[in-house]
């Protein structure tokens, strides 16, 4: 199987609604690695779900908790990790990842990404009069941190899951022959 071979962790990065959940599950898939979403395993630990961790502790206790959460996922090996879209803004975390796989920015345009969420309840940044307006100062806000994060950048576009996969898989194996040249 394509991807069986290739070392290491993988970790999505990328605005919410870029597809990192449903194609990090397929790269495990394709890899026989381990599959985790930080965002659910956040929710697992905390046992509620990620708006009512935002309604008591605000932005900042979830991403403290998020950020221990990654760091706890990356100290095993052969995964694949779906970060939430927030990760990237604390500098230890960003370099966290950085040093413990191959990081891939799912990058998706502002009207995809809107397409993708507008009917999500569960993502309280969009709980706003106009959620298109936040993905876009989001976008703006994150964009080069996930550029400066990222290994490899992969445009979703209307591209499927297994396309997009199998473009994530050569890119990976490109990159690693890279490095060892």
């Amino acid at each position: 199987m394509p991807g069986m071979d290739l070392p290491g962790n993988f970790i999505l990065i990328g605005l919410m609604g870029a597809g990192k959940t449903t194609v990090g599950k397929a790269l495990a898939k394709q890899t026989g690695k381990t599959f985790y979403d930080s965002d659910h395993e956040v929710e697992a630990r905390a046992g509620v779900r990620i708006p009512l961790i935002f309604d008591i502790e605000g932005e900042a206790g979830f991403r403290q908790r998020e950020a221990e959460t990654i760091l706890d996922i990356l100290r095993e090996d052969n995964i694949v990790l779906a970060t939430g879209g927030g990760a990237v803004l604390n500098p230890a975390t960003r370099q966290l990842l950085s040093e413990h796989g191959v990081v891939v920015y799912l990058r998706a345009t502002v009207d995809e990404l809107y397409q993708r969420t507008r009917h999500d309840k569960n993502r309280p940044l969009l709980q706003t009069a106009n959620p298109r307006a936040r993905l876009e100062k989001l976008y703006g806000e994150r964009d080069a941190l996930y550029t400066g994060t990222a290994h490899l950048i992969v445009d979703t576009g209307r591209q499927g899951v297994m396309n997009l996969t199998q473009q994530i898989l050569r890119d990976i194996s490109r990159y690693h022959a890279n490095r060892t040249c």
